[in-house]
């Protein structure tokens, strides 16, 4: 999977993204940066996308 991409994500992280990117957008960041901010805000909130491999815990 190369970087940067959302596939693993599920829906709702995916939704909550876009809301907070158009959140940074409507503060005056460029859409480029309000990207990046947001999936790094959705990021600390629910520890990632989903990831694979045995043995780890389920949400």
């Amino acid at each position: 999977m190369p970087q940067g991409d959302k596939s693993s994500y599920t829906d709702k992280q995916k939704r909550q993204a876009a809301h907070i990117e158009a959140g940074y957008e409507k503060k005056g960041l460029s859409a480029k940066t309000a990207a990046a901010r947001a999936w790094a805000t959705v990021n600390k909130l629910t520890g990632g996308g989903r990831k694979s491999g045995s043995g780890r815990k389920k949400n």
